[in-house]
């Protein structure tokens, strides 16, 4: 007797492991609202851009024992409850999809049967700040939408060995998070509403692959603030509750938006493109002031008087959103064509996307020119990614930066009223305590 339960705890230590890496991805047409709230199907379809993995991405891996007595998941270090719905649904459609699973050097053998009776662990790290809201999605669904995507269909150990198109796991990862569903494909991908009652055609298909506009360079201004006060599922519930506007957005402009955004992505059309994506932002975040109660994504932060001044998008005042993306804007006009697109996820953190290196260089020397790194901070821990562009813009000390000098373009550009909000905006800055500040210059995936 005394032998056989010795056998049954050396049957129980065995794991089986996978890792992998999963990008995040930036909307230029947005998401927002559900239709249905369980299968997480959108009132509208979306187009985003896929990053570069190895500057904004969470490295998970998931873990499978017969000795775990149920699911765990843990995000960056601190655990995760996983009794929210999403997540076992999550669960539930990967343990459905699975397969046999044959470890013959270690004598494991996993039936598709048994499954549904082993748990697993996820541990899931992001390289980006947890509480920056990109991506539009929480962090650990994210880490699900890894789980289904890399464990069980791209990772080379296939810990459950999931047959499934890439599509098909788009459902999937769907039904963990909305957008995490775009990042299986690299490039420029489309979140196909569909139409079918069950999801089965809400699906995930890339329109682009990585290298189709590979001149485009995004810049992410990230700011240490607060948690946003209304999270994105709640916003999005109260937006399909109450908001005329987002009813017209979703049903006559974004189809509409959609059509002009594939033709401008396939025709690398940057004016067309810069255009959209604006437009598309800013009527997001007009959605969000037409529920009620109203939403403020863009100026969470203003609450704690001036934190910090980012790019040059977006300044937060004294609760005042001021200045910058009327200053892009007239930028824009002043060249007589698109020169940066913007826009913003819900959350505070503004997204550039620039044509080209050459006119990256410039916006990254204008915004460094305006919002230097604090005192206590280098260039080389406040400007993070691909910094060979800092290389290119001569920028390689703070000497260098505070030895810019305001270009005459700029000048012309602004009224002198927008000068002297220039001028109170950077004292301001200076008597704030910016706790912590990341730009992340990404290529495409």
């Amino acid at each position: 007797m005394a032998h056989k339960k010795n056998g049954e705890k050396e049957s129980k230590k065995w794991v089986l492991m996978a890792t992998a890496r999963s990008p995040t991805n930036i909307a230029v047409i947005k998401y927002w609202g559900k239709r249905d709230e369980t299968l997480i199907l959108p009132v509208n379809g979306s187009i985003s851009v896929t990053l570069e993995p190895s500057h904004l991405s969470a490295t998970t891996t998931v873990a499978v024992s017969p000795s775990f007595d149920r699911d765990r998941m843990w995000l960056n270090g601190k655990e995760i409850l996983l009794s929210g719905g999403r997540y076992q649904s999550c669960l539930r459609e990967i343990r459905r999809r699975a397969e046999d699973v044959k470890d013959e050097e270690r004598g494991i053998c996993i039936k598709r049967e048994d499954w549904e009776g082993l748990h697993v662990h996820i541990a899931s790290f992001n390289n980006f700040p947890t509480a920056a809201g990109l991506a539009s999605s929480a962090a650990g669904f994210a880490c699900l939408g890894n789980v289904t995507l890399f464990m069980c269909s791209f990772c080379p150990c296939k810990l459950m060995n999931v047959k499934e198109e890439t599509t098909e796991l788009s459902s999937i990862a769907r039904q963990g998070s909305g957008s995490a569903c775009r990042s299986l494909y690299g490039g420029f991908v489309k979140w196909a509403m569909g139409n079918k009652e069950d999801g089965s055609d809400s699906i995930a298909v890339q329109l682009a692959n990585e290298t189709h506009w590979e001149d485009l360079v995004i810049l992410i201004a990230v700011v240490c603030s607060r948690q946003k006060e209304t999270s994105s599922t709640t916003g999005m519930r109260e937006s399909v509750e109450t908001s005329s506007l987002l009813q017209y957005r979703s049903q006559v402009v974004v189809p509409r938006r959609l059509i002009q955004m594939e033709e401008a992505i396939q025709k690398r059309d940057f004016p067309s493109f810069a255009k959209l994506t604006c437009a598309d932002s800013n009527q997001f975040h007009s959605v969000c002031l037409d529920t009620s109660p109203p939403i403020f994504y863009m100026n969470d932060t203003s609450h704690r008087h001036v934190q910090l001044c980012f790019l040059i998008y977006c300044i937060y005042v004294h609760g005042e959103i001021r200045l910058i993306i009327g200053l892009v804007e007239r930028w824009n006009q002043f060249e007589g064509t698109p020169q940066v697109a913007y826009t913003y996820d819900a959350g505070p953190n503004a997204v550039l996307i620039a044509p080209n290196r050459k006119v990256a260089r410039l916006l990254l020397q204008r915004m460094l020119f305006y919002f230097p790194p604090p005192s206590e901070k280098e260039l080389d821990s406040y400007v993070l990614g691909d910094t060979s562009i800092l290389q290119e813009a001569g920028l390689h000390s703070r000497k260098d930066i505070e030895a810019l000098l305001p270009q005459q373009k700029l000048k012309q550009m602004l009224h002198p009223k927008s000068i002297l909000e220039i001028s109170t905006i950077l004292y301001a800055r200076d008597q704030a305590v910016v706790q912590f500040c990341l730009v992340v210059m990404i290529k495409l995936c």
